[in-house]
């Protein structure tokens, strides 16, 4: 009898495993441009909200707010196994992801085929990004 599914997705990246009618599921494993030196735009869904959850490893949560086309401010979390984040659609977000991070996400169905949108980053958006999570980070660590 096979009434159980296992999946195990171990690949770099984003990785969409079990998409239904209404939602899918992915796992995004640590890749190099994941890591918060690479991190170089966000990116936003218009019709879902996205949930995530820690596996494994260290990652800091980023969302953005923005005012006309600035960056107003950043919302940073660091995320904790088990936890459950919500980033709500039309929120600009990433994670930056430490080697061997694995985190679970859930949103609605066909996301990645189509609702998203992106925003470069520029070169003074990027350094103060970076030394906003650099803090977090080790804040949380303490």
């Amino acid at each position: 009898m096979n009434l159980i599914e296992r999946y195990d997705p171990q690949e770099a990246g984003y990785n969409p495993f079990l998409i239904g009618p209404v939602w899918q599921t992915a796992v995004l494993n640590y890749a190099p441009e994941e890591s918060l030196e690479r991190i170089e735009k966000l990116d936003v869904h218009h019709r879902s909200d996205e949930l995530f959850v820690l596996l494994e490893g260290k990652a800091v949560l980023i969302a953005a707010e923005l005012a006309g086309n600035r960056i107003a401010g950043y919302d940073l979390q660091p995320m904790l196994p088990g936890i459950a984040y919500n980033i709500r659609r039309e929120v600009w977000h990433k994670i930056a992801m430490t080697e061997g991070c694995r985190v679970l996400i859930v949103e609605n169905a066909n996301t990645h085929l189509g609702d998203f949108e992106f925003r470069e980053l520029d070169p003074a958006e990027r350094r103060e990004l970076y030394r906003q999570v650099t803090a977090c980070r080790n804040v949380s660590e303490h």
